[in-house]
């Protein structure tokens, strides 16, 4: 699997305290042999195997809750004590289904007091900015997402780099990009780290000269005239190695 031997690859030289892997596309069986590739003593796996998290020893940790499109871990850093919350997401393609996440995030949001991140994949998009091709956007499922998100009481962290972080694979007029993994979170993760930023969908505590060598992608004409190029069988191989969202945060 080309795009987690990239996760090798990256880890091994900022050694990151946590990794999140999106729809793995692998048994749940092999999750130790992934673990023990990365370097990592600690591994949790959500119940529907989409979310596969890997965590530094130096971190306790709580399963508050483990779901189908979500699992929520409550950690705290052994080195100085803090604790923050971190709810990775898997959404379903069904916009009915997500109602159900959303639900589940405001009822976590009535509860929970401490820094909070939210990351992963929402499989919606938050305005039609954040699309290009395909059939128009449906209002509803936009409206529902920014109702949970906002009731929640969350934020958009943002990011620097492309805005999309999807593509279906195809070429010309049946192209589609969309913007599906984010991250969010509440003000006292704000406070707690002042400095986190998103470049291209990928969360750091990095300074900006390991953020533009880690980050770097080609830019969208190189990604045309790459895939464009290729046997069919390719392309899709391509197309499931992008379904890989990492979540990646570095040691301070």
């Amino acid at each position: 699997m080309q795009a987690f031997e990239r996760v090798v690859t990256i880890d091994r030289q900022y050694q990151f305290d946590f990794i999140a892997l999106m729809e793995p596309m692998q048994q749940t069986r092999t999750v130790d042999q992934y673990r023990r590739r990365l370097g990592f003593k600690q591994v949790v796996v959500n119940i529907s195997n989409k979310i596969w998290i890997f965590i530094d020893q130096k971190y306790d940790f709580d399963i508050l809750f483990n779901m189908e499109q979500q699992i929520t871990l409550r950690m705290t850093d052994t080195d100085d004590h803090k604790e923050f919350s971190i709810i990775m997401v898997y959404a379903k393609c069904n916009a009915t289904e997500r109602i159900e996440l959303w639900d589940t995030l405001y009822s976590l949001a009535t509860d929970i007091s401490l820094p909070w991140l939210v990351g992963g994949d929402s499989n919606v998009i938050w305005d039609e900015e954040e699309k290009f091709g395909g059939l128009p956007v449906h209002i509803n499922e936009i409206d529902d997402f920014r109702h949970g998100i906002n009731t929640c009481n969350l934020f958009d962290i943002g990011f620097r780099g492309r805005i999309f972080t999807w593509w279906n694979g195809r070429a010309e007029e049946d192209c589609i990009f969309k913007r599906l993994d984010r991250c969010l979170g509440n003000m006292e993760l704000q406070q707690l780290w002042p400095d986190f930023t998103i470049l291209d969908h990928m969360p750091v505590m990095i300074n900006e000269e390991q953020n533009s060598e880690l980050t770097r992608q080609p830019t969208m004409e190189e990604v045309k005239k790459a895939v464009f190029g290729l046997n069919v069988d390719s392309a899709v191989d391509l197309m499931v190695s992008m379904e890989i969202f990492s979540m990646l945060v570095g040691k301070s």
